[in-house]
């Protein structure tokens, strides 16, 4: 047994015994695994860029870019990252190692990896690259900025490296607070303190997702919509990357959505709204995400800001 010494009293070092990992859940584990895989393989498509990474002809036109396959593997590493958890209580396997595990590929797909897309989005539409403090001028910009438009351009560059170390660090930490608070206890995960690090992936993951796979859909139809909702999208990623970041250190509760309408019964309010949102899945997934995940992280939001004014309120 491998041992570690500590010093003593009187300056002798007394043996100590490591604890050892002997026994290793593998289902559960392998499945939060999979987050981790899909976290690193956004990164690497979010690299390529502006590459179409498939083009189906026949399927009206069906163009799906490296940028959106980045964030649709983000949304597959949560699936993988909702599934170990409920596989783990199923098993009875539910373990410190899966937990420590867990958070490590999060803080991979749901930290390092929104923030690299948002920057290579960033990158692609404004034509240059932002980082070590210099501009370099990429193929899909003909003409480099000069004037007026480069100081603009490197306060831009410097404002979303800044919004994206500012989303990966609150990330790390908010993952490492719930490391701390966490409790394995079934009525501890019916909410969450602070915005959870998959959700504020997600309110920029489809972003991306909108703005590089669906209104390209639109182009040909709307032209003028088409070039307003590509700048507004735009511009509100590096926001979003931000206001999610600082949502996930706060104190704001969130409801654990999974747990709260997939277990017990259910009023008929609640199954139409389930019908609903399946259907709007199924008709538009884009504009599902967006709705979703933007809905969710406002919901804690507006729901405290409506605490605070009740309780302010005399009487």
């Amino acid at each position: 047994m491998e041992q570690e010494k500590i010093p003593g009293s009187l300056g002798q070092r007394i043996p100590r015994k490591r604890k050892r990992l002997k026994y290793i859940a593998v289902l559960p584990s392998m499945v939060t695994l999979m987050n981790a895989f899909c976290g690193f393989m956004a990164v690497i498509f979010a690299s390529r860029g502006l590459e179409i990474f498939l083009q189906v002809s026949r399927l009206r036109r069906v163009n799906v870019s490296f940028l959106a396959m980045s964030g649709y593997m983000i949304i597959f590493a949560m699936i993988a990252d909702m599934l170990d958890g409920q596989v783990a209580r199923w098993s009875g396997a539910a373990s410190s190692f899966g937990g420590q595990l867990d958070s490590l590929s999060d803080a991979i797909s749901f930290g390092v990896a929104p923030a690299f897309l948002m920057l290579k989005v960033m990158e692609a539409r404004s034509g240059m690259e932002f980082f070590a403090g210099k501009l370099r001028l990429l193929p899909s910009l003909k003409e480099p900025p000069a004037g007026w438009d480069l100081w603009l351009a490197h306060i831009a560059g410097r404002w979303f490296l800044l919004a994206a170390i500012v989303y990966v660090l609150c990330a790390v930490i908010r993952l490492a607070r719930f490391n701390v608070e966490n409790d394995t206890d079934d009525a501890a995960h019916k909410s969450f303190s602070g915005l959870p690090s998959p959700a504020a992936a997600g309110v920029v993951v489809s972003l991306v997702i909108f703005r590089e796979n669906f209104l390209p859909r639109i182009a040909e139809r709307l032209p003028a919509l088409y070039s307003t909702l590509m700048e507004l999208s735009a511009w509100l990623l590096p926001f979003a990357a931000l206001g999610g970041g600082i949502l996930m250190i706060t104190r704001i509760r969130y409801v654990h959505a999974a747990n709260r309408l997939l277990s017990g019964r259910k009023t008929f309010v609640t199954f139409v709204a389930l019908v609903f949102a399946a259907l709007l899945s199924l008709w538009n997934i884009q504009l599902a995400l967006v709705l979703g995940f933007w809905g969710f992280a406002l919901s804690g939001l507006v729901r405290a800001l409506i605490t605070r004014v009740k309780t302010r309120r005399p009487g």
